[in-house]
Order: C-alpha cells, then structure tokens, then sequence
C-alpha cells in the first residue's frame, strides 16, 4: 500500500489549525497565527510519526496526552491550570464533534457493500470497522460545515445561559384571577403610560385567552384595538374599568395604540427575591415575545428597581 506522508501531513495541518481556530473564537480568546501555525505542525507531525519505525510507547494514552497538552500551550500559552484545563476542554470536544460528525456522515452515505468492506475480523475474531475516506476532498468538505454548526451550538447555548438569568416568574392578579407566565427584565423598555406614568408590561395576549372574548383576540392581533374601547357600551365586560389605550410607536415609527390591563398587583420572583408592585399596566401584546417560548412577557426594568 502507498503512502502519501505529504497530503496525510497536509491534510491533518488544516485540520488541526481549523480546529484550533473554533477553540479560540469558542473560547472567545485572543489568538496569534504563528503559534496556531507551529500548533498545527505539532499535531500533523504526529500522525506523520505513526508511518515511521519509532517505539511503541509513543502512541500510548499518556503520550498523546502529553502532544495535546502541548498543542494547547503551543497555541494559547499556560496562562494557569484552570485556563488550561479549560482550552483542552473545548479543543477535544471540538474534536469528538467534528469525528463524529465525519463518520456518522460517512456511514449514512456509504453503501451496505462499502460498510461490509470496512469491517475486518482480527485473529481473535473480534469484529473492527475500518473506516475508508478515498478523498480529501470529502474529509475537507465535511470539516468546514460541522466546525461550523459546532461552534454555533456552542454560542446558541451560551447565549440561552444568559437569557435564563434576566428571566424572572411573573405572577398577575385581577381580582379573583391569576395568571402566571415568565418575563424577560428588558431595560430597553421604556414604555409608560403619557397620563399616569405608569410602567407597562408587556404580555402575550394568548396567555389571556381564557377570559377575554375570542374578537378580542383577533382585534388585538390585527392592532385594532380601538374598536374594543368604542364597543365597550354595547359590549360588556367584567373588566371594563381596567382597561386602558397606551400609545406607542411601532416598527414603521407610526403611533399605534396597545390595550393594556389595570391589575391588583404583579409579582415577579427574580434570583429567589420576590418583587410586589401595584402601580402597573399589563399591555396586551398580539404576537409572540419569543420565538421559542422562553418567555411570555416583557418586565418593564421600573418594576425591579422599585423592589
């Protein structure tokens, strides 16, 4: 069998530097390209080493522990053990993704009869699969998509984690009604009610659905919220002293109009503190605050500096 040492040495460079990148950009440390590209011979050296008459105990465990270690110092400097720890964390598990990745991939476009090529019995008849890449093409065109979606799973979480710690419980009360829901705290919302000053909270009117009429519903989603005010005479409604038109500008910078709710009192559980405040509007809002449900309502930053 033919060896090409040279495009094994090559191919194993980009990826290592590949992969080094998405540890740092990960990581969200700084980085020089000479010490990527010195990290990088480090790593690809060694796969050259395995096709050379060397000593067994090169390719044990605790070696190729020794050769990471110093790829991520190669790399990143020392810093200290915990910033170690913490760079080798990620490079490994960049690479668990993206090997995973490329074989689960191989293995669901390979045929059964290339699958059955891959498998050889040793003398001891326990069963290996060998896994054959023809083209380094293939490996390459793999690397740049997985690195991708890894990287962008691992910020998507990140971002999540933040998200969760500006996320509070929110409990409203009118009269013998409670409805409970979670809030985003947005210090970007602003929104007050011109004659009163009152902070406005903002909340997905489907959460409301039980006891506001269905048309409704449908005004409120479709921002037609000033026929509910100029039907309340014919129709009525238990709530009809609490409700109220809190003006505000739009996407299109127009001034639009929001039907808002005059509650008892909310409460809002935050970091185990629990918040009361009476002077509030409830604004009834006709789509989703969050795409994913994380959260149903909009926590005016008034309300928390006020607890």
């Amino acid at each position: 069998m033919i060896v090409y040492a040279d495009l094994i040495f090559l191919l194993n460079f980009l990826m290592d530097a590949a992969m080094l990148i998405v540890t740092a950009k990960t990581r969200k440390i700084s980085f020089k390209w000479w010490r990527i590209v010195g990290s990088s011979f480090l790593g690809a050296s060694y796969v050259v080493i395995m096709f050379l008459p060397v000593p067994v105990f090169l390719f044990t465990f605790s070696v190729k522990c020794m050769f990471c270690i110093g790829m991520i110092m190669t790399a990143f400097g020392f810093g200290s053990l915990q910033n170690l720890l913490r760079n080798l964390g990620t490079f490994l598990l960049v690479n668990f993704a993206v090997a995973g990745g490329m074989f689960g991939i191989h293995y669901v476009l390979a045929s059964s009869s290339e699958v059955m090529k891959g498998i050889v019995f040793t003398q001891s008849g326990v069963a290996m699969f060998q896994l054959q890449i023809g083209s380094v093409l293939f490996v390459l065109l793999l690397l740049i998509p997985l690195l991708w979606w890894f990287r962008t799973v691992l910020q998507s979480t990140k971002q999540r984690e933040v998200l969760t710690a500006y996320v509070a419980e929110v409990t409203i009360h009118v009269g013998d009604y409670t409805a409970s829901c979670k809030g985003l705290i947005d210090t970007g919302n602003q929104l007050y009610d011109p004659l009163t000053r009152t902070p406005v909270m903002v909340m997905e009117v489907s959460e409301w659905g039980d006891v506001l009429p269905v048309e409704w519903l449908q005004r409120i989603r479709s921002a037609d919220v000033d026929q509910i005010i100029s039907g309340l005479g014919v129709e009525e409604f238990v709530w009809q002293d609490r409700l109220r038109l809190v003006p505000y500008r739009g996407v299109n910078r127009n001034t639009q109009f929001m039907l808002a709710i005059k509650p008892d009192k909310v409460v809002i559980t935050h970091n185990s503190t629990q918040i009361e405040a009476s002077k509030v509007l409830i604004g009834l809002d006709g789509g989703k605050l969050c795409s994913d449900g994380s959260y149903q309502a909009i926590i005016h930053p008034a309300l928390i500096s006020a607890g």
